[in-house]
């Protein structure tokens, strides 16, 4: 019987954040409301981090664990993004020079909301199932920064904020895909997508977003229904309560997930308040822990709800993981595989937890400085050299060697390891 899934798998939080409580008092948000988000920490770009320097970080202890036959079967790298900065040419282009792989290798980007990273994560599961290149892994990098700007002379005060704020963050999951799926082993062919035309969120132009937040809402809540639905078209003995011990959501924020999981516990099997939040606390949070400290990454954000299962739940013995991926637009899908203590123990070797921790937190002074300063990288930057002494406690925060932004000369990104 042929398998596949990750192999490997690695997330890159930033270098820092900030506490999206204080920042929800400091814009005058409603608190009360805010409460019910369930977000905690965002992490924030600073002007020499962007895609790329967050898919590499992401994916570099993956590729140094490799050995160089094995480095040298990475035949697919696929970036998976809406923070592209070039219309045409790929990312993934940059994760393979400074990630030194094979020449023979296929390169290209994926671009479809929230929905890209899983996406990514299943063309390069059914390109390891077709066998065209016995032996060969992929390599795919869900990466997105959202980044929040004061136009040049505007005044935050007087700005209209909203919770769109709190929650945008920015970060990167890898993962390497192969026929040694020791992380998380995908139940081939059990799969429901679910997609139509919507207008709930849109990137109209290139350094922002627009869109209707309570539409979102709603086609969020119908493709989570409907994907569990056709996915029980595959595989109809599926029972959302009983068949997948944890579940891992796309997570805009936490509350938006736990109105999905309240819904499907209602339609599906009929079941009371209080049973739901006993099953949300036991299924579903330990996917929301490292979401809820790095808000929405938009591509990555459902593998990194993965991510969190993965490290934070009970897997002494293996159990069925059930995955929601939604990216508005839109495209959702349901799909599930097996994850064991072996997927545990080899994920914890990256100690994601610590590289949270060791992210420097941004006071309100110096974030309010950064939405000006981003200014510097928008879309189209021809020519820039970053100031390397802005904010200079992150460049050391990881404590160990760090990719960022140096410079752009007619328009090509140069980038610089920092120890």
């Amino acid at each position: 019987m042929r398998v596949a899934g990750i192999e490997a798998m690695n997330v890159f939080a930033g270098t820092t954040f900030l506490d999206v409580e204080k920042l929800a008092e400091h814009r005058n948000l409603d608190t009360s409301r805010f409460k019910n988000l369930l977000m905690k920490e965002k992490t924030v770009a600073l002007p020499y981090e962007d895609p790329v320097t967050y898919g590499v970080n992401a994916a570099k202890p993956l590729i140094d664990a490799l050995s160089p036959e094995e480095k040298d079967r990475i035949e697919l790298v696929i970036s998976c993004t809406e923070s592209s900065f070039d219309f045409g040419k790929s990312m993934s282009t940059y994760f393979h020079e400074i990630l030194g792989l094979n020449r023979n290798c296929r390169l290209f980007e994926l671009k479809n909301a929230c929905y890209s990273g899983v996406a990514g994560f299943q063309m390069a599961v059914n390109f390891i199932l077709s066998q065209t290149s016995p032996g060969a892994k992929a390599l795919v990098i869900a990466t997105d920064v959202s980044r929040f700007m004061i136009e040049e002379g505007g005044d935050a005060l007087t700005m209209e904020w909203s919770f769109a704020e709190p929650s945008g963050g920015a970060g990167a999951v890898a993962m390497i895909v192969s026929e040694t799926p020791y992380v998380f082993q995908v139940d081939i062919g059990a799969n429901g997508y679910y997609g139509y035309q919507v207008m709930d969120t849109c990137r109209p132009t290139t350094d922002g977003e627009a869109g209707d937040s309570d539409l979102s809402l709603l086609s969020y809540l119908d493709c989570c229904e409907n994907a569990f639905y056709e996915y029980q078209k595959r595989v109809p003995e599926a029972d959302y309560a009983k068949t997948f011990s944890y579940l891992a959501f796309h997570t805009p924020f936490g509350g938006m997930v736990k109105g999905a999981h309240r819904n499907l516990m209602r339609k599906t099997v009929k079941a009371k308040t209080q049973d739901i939040e006993a099953d949300f606390e036991t299924r579903v949070v330990p996917g929301l822990v490292y979401c809820q400290r790095i808000g929405n990454i938009m591509g990555a954000t459902a593998m990194m709800s993965l991510a969190s299962t993965i490290e934070n739940g009970n897997f002494t013995a293996a159990q069925r993981v059930g995955c929601f991926s939604y990216g508005s637009g839109c495209c959702s899908e349901f799909f599930s595989g097996v994850v064991s203590e072996e997927s545990q123990q080899s994920l914890k070797k990256f100690k994601i937890k610590e590289q949270f921790d060791k992210r420097y937190e941004l006071t309100m002074d110096e974030y309010e400085n950064l939405l000006v300063g981003s200014n510097a990288v928008k879309f189209g930057t021809r020519n820039v050299t970053l100031d390397t002494s802005f904010i200079p406690q992150s460049r050391k925060a990881m404590g160990r060697e760090t990719l960022f932004l140096k410079e752009i000369k007619e328009f090509k990104r140069e980038y610089e390891w920092v120890s």
